[in-house]
């Protein structure tokens, strides 16, 4: 056996890995300082849950930090114990609220519950009785039906004079549930309950605006917006142009190509038969890195409703997905790609500038959320910083 020296090593592992990923934390930044910008006379903080959208917590978290943001929200607790380290004095929200067991690490990390049900108001007033004043925020269900406290409940606490002098909110907040969709009356339904809330609490500042609700305009705006999708180059609003740089190339090496004849099928269930003789690229990406069995070209039930599948792109050509989508392969179509511009060990891209996030999304049947977070660990990562 012959051993190695990974310093004698021709090539950087980014550049031989089967799957790679590269995030732009440049266009990150930007994107967050356009939000920014959006948002008017708002403070501007920064959604980062799900690991920063499945691009990275730790490199994203510093690349907004760096770039001005000064509130985070994250989903759960040990979320915000990572970030600390990256936003040393930022305000970091803990979305999903706190349970029985968590308070000291709230405490010791500085980190602020969103209270969500009535159970947990009652529970963090008992804390801070006992342990002394930490800030919290409310978090107000206004007709989204997920999470918050009930408007009228959260309506009759902002009046009620026995609540302890511990208990410090430093925010009301909720959810607009039709954000995307600025036609829809929903929002100014929820629009006109929120703007009962901050009256309610006054003095306290108030969010509403995710990234779509900075789009509504500035009456959504309040004192702080939370964008999150459209910092990470995602569509914030359905049926417009994105405005937002892309954030992520997701890409998949080509580990063979194939020819096949008129005739022969491809991939599981030979749900696909060629109509010509055909160049097969067989790249090493599948459903178990995220890029969905739902894009197959053939064979799964979406296509009686979404007929065309998912496209790559290659040396300045789209190319579609043909057959099921694999565990660990996806087959391209490469026949219209000039042999010479494409070889075996060259990258298909499977969403990115070329490939936008949000279309790859829909012809898988779902949203450019879900594509992102679903990113798997196999991918070789590389983040772009400024001075590259």
């Amino acid at each position: 056996m012959t051993d190695f020296d990974d310093d004698t090593l021709p090539f950087d592992e980014f550049d031989i890995a089967p799957a790679r990923l590269t995030i732009d934390l440049v266009a990150l930044a930007d994107n967050w300082r356009e939000m920014a910008d959006l948002s008017g006379n708002a403070s501007t903080a920064a959604v980062v849950k799900a690991d920063a959208y499945g691009l990275g917590l730790e490199d994203c978290g510093t690349a907004l930090y760096e770039a001005g943001a000064r509130d985070f929200f994250v989903a759960v607790v040990q979320e915000g114990v990572t970030l600390r380290t990256y936003a040393p004095d930022a305000r970091i929200y803990v979305l999903s609220g706190v349970w029985p067991g968590q308070e000291g690490t709230f405490y010791e990390h500085g980190l602020v519950p969103v209270l969500v049900s009535e159970e947990q108001l009652s529970f963090w007033m008992a804390v801070t009785a006992e342990h002394g004043d930490h800030p919290c925020a409310l978090h107000i269900d206004t007709g989204f039906n997920r999470l918050g406290i009930p408007l009228e409940d959260a309506l009759a606490f902002a009046d009620d004079v026995s609540r302890p002098a511990s208990f410090s909110p430093v925010l009301v907040l909720s959810h607009l549930h039709s954000g995307d969709t600025p036609s829809s009356s929903f929002n100014r339904q929820q629009l006109e309950s929120f703007q009962k809330v901050a009256a309610a609490y006054e003095g306290i500042p108030a969010s509403l605006a995710a990234s779509s609700g900075i789009m509504l305009g500035s009456e959504y705006h309040f004192d702080l917006t939370r964008p999150g999708i459209a910092v990470y180059g995602g569509e914030a609003v359905g049926g417009v142009s994105n405005p937002m740089r892309p954030v992520a190339k997701a890409e998949a090496r080509i580990i063979q190509i194939r020819s096949a004849k008129t005739g022969e099928t491809v991939s599981y269930g030979g749900t696909h038969r060629l109509t010509r003789d055909s160049r097969l690229a067989i790249v090493a990406a599948g459903y178990a890195d995220g890029y969905k069995r739902s894009l197959s070209g053939s064979g799964v039930p979406i296509r009686d409703s979404i007929h065309e599948g998912g496209f790559g792109f290659i040396a300045g050509h789209r190319v579609p997905v043909v057959g099921r989508v694999t565990m660990d392969l996806t087959i391209f179509d490469i026949t219209d790609v000039p042999e010479r511009d494409v070889r075996t060990g060259d990258y298909i891209e499977l969403f990115g500038p070329n490939m936008p996030l949000d279309d790859v999304a829909r012809a898988a049947g779902t949203i450019g959320y879900e594509l992102l977070t679903s990113l798997g660990l196999r991918y070789e990562r590389r983040y772009l910083y400024a001075d590259e």
